[in-house]
């Protein structure tokens, strides 16, 4: 059986139900809360109560107490600034794993506000998503996002700046430059690399919240643990515990907090 943790700032009850759901003869799931719990344990379902559910939730996926993580209703700023305190990582890289509303999934990176500003970073995301893909069973096809088609080149410096960069991140990972074109990229490729963190951060949160989308979560795929951040703003977590559930069987090494 696979144990996996979810963390609890607020919406206790929307977790736990997602957790039941996501629970099975094979899954289990442990809510870690400082909340006082008064709701009946199963077999599928336990919580972890503590004063700092951060640091206990990290720690024990750490420590090997459990298989995986989901940052469920944590606080982002704290939640991955111990998780690259403890693994001893100066930054972390996310790959979000998506679903349009038709049901097409794909992968789309950066999705992070201080990830992917350099051509080396990503080249570095791109990488990590084609074996992510390969592992989850996403097509492994890349689509590169630019600010514009390649015929409005000369309207705009930031414009023709981002093209440019499109075309070369195309040559380096093979890829394919489609410029603006989210929806071409989202339905053709399995791989959509936005320009910057910033607008991959818009897109995930157009297609999820403001749309019919949905979200699996994003990997942290530079550590050697398994943890699956998620917003705190998602419908539901059943989706993010059983893509965890899935990832924890690629892990071979642990880490050990300091």
């Amino acid at each position: 059986m696979r144990r996996i943790g979810i963390g609890v700032l607020e919406d206790l009850p929307r977790v736990c139900e997602a957790s039941r759901r996501a629970a099975s003869d094979d899954l289990q799931v442990i809510v870690y809360t400082s909340q006082d719990v008064s709701r009946e344990e199963s077999e599928q379902v336990r919580f972890h109560i503590s004063p700092d559910p951060i640091q206990a939730l990290i720690n024990d996926l750490l420590r090997g107490e459990i298989d995986g993580a989901v940052r469920g209703t944590l606080p982002s700023d704290a939640t991955l600034r111990y998780l690259r305190e403890a693994t001893s990582t100066s930054s972390l890289e996310r790959i979000a794993v998506l679903e349009t509303p038709g049901g097409k999934k794909f992968l789309l990176t950066p999705v992070g506000i201080d990830e992917g500003w350099t051509p080396s970073e990503k080249v570095s995301l791109t990488e990590k998503a084609v074996a992510l893909a390969g592992r989850i069973g996403v097509d492994q096809t890349v689509g590169i996002l630019s600010g514009g088609r390649m015929s409005d080149i000369g309207r705009n410096p930031v414009v023709d700046r981002s093209l440019a960069e499109g075309e070369v991140l195309a040559e380096l990972t093979g890829g394919v430059h489609t410029g603006i074109l989210i929806e071409e990229a989202a339905n053709r490729f399995g791989i959509v690399i936005a320009p910057d963190g910033i607008s991959g951060n818009l897109i995930f949160r157009t297609l999820v919240l403001l749309g019919l989308g949905r979200s699996h979560g994003a990997p942290v795929v530079n550590i050697d643990v398994t943890f699956v951040d998620t917003s705190r703003a998602s419908e539901n977590y059943e989706n993010a515990l059983r893509l965890a559930a899935k990832l924890c069987d690629l892990i071979k090494t642990r880490i050990r907090p300091k």
